[in-house]
């Protein structure tokens, strides 16, 4: 089970890669069942570029396909996304925790910048003399 989730979510995110089938999730959603000819209209690529993202997609569980005699519908599938977010959400929370505990560290630690000491002022580098431009003598 636990080889199969991570096969899953590897899917979903890889489809979720490209900007193109991003671009086709979020069509999707805005209307629940289209044709694929309608979904491939506005995008600028041919119509068997957007088969094989819509292959892809479908491989992920992401959209579902139905046939009615030659026209092709599909439908946004949510659950996928919902496991990777849930996914997500966990990392969220690891990191909200952390950052948490940083600065309540940040917010205990009130330390004062310690003034420069004695001895820093004398170990400075000296400045270079300069010296003249033009023609250097060679002897």
């Amino acid at each position: 089970m636990v080889n199969y989730q991570a096969a899953s979510l590897d899917r979903t995110f890889a489809a979720l890669a490209d900007p193109t089938r991003r671009a086709l999730l979020a069509r999707l959603d805005d209307e629940p069942s289209v044709t694929v000819s309608e979904l491939a209209r506005p995008f600028p690529v041919s119509l068997p570029a957007i088969m094989k993202h819509l292959d892809v997609l479908s491989d992920a569980g992401l959209i579902v396909r139905t046939k009615t005699g030659r026209t092709v519908a599909c439908q946004l599938s949510p659950a996928p996304m919902e496991q990777a977010m849930e996914w997500l959400s966990r990392y969220e929370r690891y990191w909200t925790d952390q950052l948490d505990r940083l600065a309540a560290f940040l917010e205990q630690d009130q330390w004062q910048p310690s003034p420069a000491s004695p001895s820093s002022v004398s170990s400075r580098p000296r400045r270079k003399k300069s010296t003249k431009r033009g023609r250097s003598r060679s002897k």
